[in-house]
């Protein structure tokens, strides 16, 4: 009787959902004294951050439009591709685990536009189009794949553990596109997708290709490494030898985790300006403020040492 009412209610949510309603009504049920919450499609899960403001309380279609006003237009690689409902269903899996429902709403809205800035930055067309468009902060999610790779990146140093699939290319894909035979091979392990065999579904689902950026942005690169989800809201500690580094819990060393001597280190470039430029307009854009980002030592990696040298460059020189 118990599921057949929680079916019944379900049913519920996702017809308001559908008839436009922005908030959902938690699932709720109290395990051990500890009261924990499902919203369905917005927060998959029973979970504690399930019961509190969820991503779609705080961060509503309009605004996502509003982010990523040049996607759709006949210009952009990827029209008609990515929408809120594909990132909102990707984030369900993974808010009960504290993605943009950690530390109340304020830090919670920094960690979407934490995360959107990277993923505005890495899939923008906006350096090919001028100010008179909308400027280049405008054109994030404008791809979904690199449109001209240079080789196939497939790295034998794995192909005992991700062998390449004879004649598939492991460019650049999805949200914060992946690279190389080993990374798809790892995020369709986790994701319990078939990439290595199949690298074109980050390609042709939307969900699946925000669900794999998420992946990344919660789950550290390396053991004894942090994930860009921890270092951003605070879980992180940083060591004396991160101290030493320069490297601080915020937005700076997110770069940092996610692409290591790619963007950190190297001194003001244009290659980390490029994602803060995206983070700040974002928090902008969300009502937040880009003055809630904090001090310059925390936005940038300029200074820090970065966590890692580039697989790609380590493994294939």
């Amino acid at each position: 009787m118990e599921s057949k009412w929680l079916l019944l209610l379900t049913m519920a949510t996702l017809m308001a959902v559908g008839n436009g309603q922005e908030s959902v009504k938690p699932l709720v049920k109290i395990v051990k004294g500890k009261k924990l919450c499902d919203k369905g499609w917005e927060c998959k899960g029973w979970s504690q951050y399930c019961c509190n403001q969820t991503i779609s309380d705080y961060f509503q279609t309009y605004q996502f439009e509003n982010l990523f006003a040049k996607r759709n237009t006949p210009v952009a690689h990827a029209a008609g591709f990515w929408d809120y409902h594909s990132f909102i269903t990707a984030a369900a899996q993974y808010q009960p685990h504290g993605f943009g429902t950690t530390g109340g709403k304020l830090m919670s809205m920094k960690e979407v536009a934490a995360f959107l800035g990277h993923v505005g930055s890495k899939t923008s067309c906006g350096g090919g189009y001028g100010v008179a468009t909308g400027g280049p902060l405008a054109w994030g999610l404008c791809y979904n794949k690199e449109m001209s790779p240079s080789k196939v990146y497939c790295d034998d140093y794995y192909k005992y553990t991700y062998p390449c699939t004879p004649g598939v290319s492991y460019h650049g894909r999805g949200a914060l596109p992946i690279y190389w035979n080993y990374n798809y091979g790892e995020t369709g392990k986790a994701l319990k997708v078939d990439l290595l065999n199949h690298p074109e579904y980050l390609e042709n689902n939307a969900t699946l290709a925000f669900q794999a950026a998420i992946w990344r942005w919660m789950t550290p690169v390396k053991k004894n490494q942090p994930s860009a989800h921890d270092v951003f809201v605070g879980n992180w500690k940083p060591t004396k030898n991160d101290t030493m580094a320069k490297r601080l819990p915020g937005f700076g060393t997110t770069m940092n985790v996610l692409y290591g001597d790619q963007v950190c280190g190297q001194g003001d470039v244009d290659s980390m300006n490029n994602i803060i430029s995206h983070y700040l307009y974002y928090l902008d854009l969300m009502g937040v403020g880009r003055e809630e980002a904090g001090p310059h030592d925390v936005l940038t990696c300029e200074e820090q040492k970065p966590f890692t040298v580039s697989p790609s460059s380590a493994a294939s020189s």
